[in-house]
């Protein structure tokens, strides 16, 4: 049975290249970073080579870069680190945001008494700019705006420059996971003028448990995990010097390869959509995810005009894999968070969320087995119907 992968804004498979780089890592360098004997300082270089080298792609010092074990962890540090360090009393953020920050924030809430505030959105899942600037000038208390760079489920884009100005203008701290975007966008942080970002290697193509915080260097942070003093006194413990080797060989070769992989990927989500409105009558698609210029190229939402709770399971029998909704108990899908914010409720009752994100190893006859396998269960449905 031919296997396709597309649910790579979940995960993306591993460059080879990054591979053999790790691989030759844990075989010739061993030794502790922390230590100073010569094997420790093997270790140091090659860590600090790595920090360089995604440094010098952000345009960015090294000194502002961060490594954790993957995004989760680099927003909870901002987060709380805000909180606990820099005396932010008050977050705009959005009901649209990964759950790490959205559980985060509703921690600092609930338990720090930290005020939260959700900034509105428009029908198609963008947000409301003008909101956001009533909401910043509302107040002087000290305010973190944490928004995505790229919704992970519906592809839609922040303009950063915009968000950041408005920070910039009433003396707020922005911070935005760009776990989606890094690596896929040329981005240059010192440009944006952001002060926290958040990455994760293995959503482009490196390992799992290897990611970074930036952090800007005039923001001064105290440790949340203490023990050893490492990465500049904020994160205690030995370092994943193999993951963070993969992890600068992912990004390195993301950058150098970008133009490429762009092309041939929004050639392959142009292909779906085409391929999609043909073959399925009624198909349309959530937030801006059919829109090129307006949503994260790797990611397109799809609403199948019919109900199907277990389209997802489905898939997997016919070997495509994508994302649907969030897990329950009864093996089947329930909407998610962002989908029911922008979704009315007979439209998440007579329709059926999926999310495809493609990567450079996808190819067109990946997309023509998906659009082939759903006409079928479209048609299975309308037949029932």
């Amino acid at each position: 049975m031919q296997k396709v992968y597309l649910d790579n804004a979940a995960t993306t498979p591993m460059h080879p290249e990054v591979i053999d780089a790790m691989a030759d890592c844990m075989r010739n360098v061993y030794g502790n970073p922390s230590s100073t004997h010569v094997f420790g300082r093997e270790a140091k270089a090659q860590m600090e080579l790595s920090r360089k080298k995604i440094a010098e792609k952000l345009e960015v010092s090294p000194t502002e870069i961060i490594f954790t074990s993957c995004g989760t962890e680099s927003n909870n540090f901002i987060i709380r680190s805000c909180v606990e360090h820099l005396g932010v009393q008050r977050i705009i953020t959005s009901t649209l945001e990964h759950k790490c920050v959205k559980e985060t924030t509703a921690e600092m809430e609930n338990v720090r008494n930290i005020e939260v505030l959700r900034v509105g959105l428009d029908e198609w899942g963008s947000i409301d700019y003008e909101d956001l600037k009533t909401k910043l000038e509302s107040s002087d208390k000290k305010t973190l705006v944490t928004l995505m760079h790229a919704n992970n489920e519906i592809g839609n884009l922040l303009d950063v420059k915009r968000v950041q100005a408005l920070c910039e203008e009433n003396n707020a701290l922005f911070h935005t996971d760009t776990v989606q975007t890094l690596g896929h966008y040329p981005l240059n942080l010192h440009e944006l003028g952001i002060d926290f970002a958040s990455c994760s290697a293995h959503k482009l193509h490196g390992p799992k448990g290897a990611g970074f915080a930036y952090v800007k260097k005039s923001i001064q942070f105290k440790p949340q995990i203490t023990g050893g003093g490492q990465e500049r006194n904020l994160r205690s413990g030995t370092e994943n010097v193999y993951g963070i080797v993969g992890m600068a060989k992912a990004f390195e070769m993301s950058i150098n390869d970008l133009e490429a992989h762009r092309a041939h990927i929004e050639g392959l989500k142009k292909y779906t959509i085409e391929q999609l409105k043909e073959a399925i009558p009624g198909v349309s698609f959530n937030g801006l995810s059919a829109d090129l210029e307006k949503s994260l190229y790797t990611v397109l939402n799809i609403r199948l005009p019919f109900y199907n709770s277990l389209i997802g399971f489905e898939l997997e029998l016919k070997g495509i894999a994508v994302s649907q909704g969030s897990a329950c108990s009864s093996g089947a899908a329930k909407v998610s968070a962002v989908i029911e914010s922008i979704l009315t409720p007979e439209q998440i009752e007579n329709t059926t969320p999926i999310r495809v994100s493609f990567s450079c190893y996808n190819t067109r006859e990946d997309i023509d087995r998906l659009v082939s396998v759903l006409k079928q269960i479209s048609e299975k449905h309308l037949v029932s119907a």
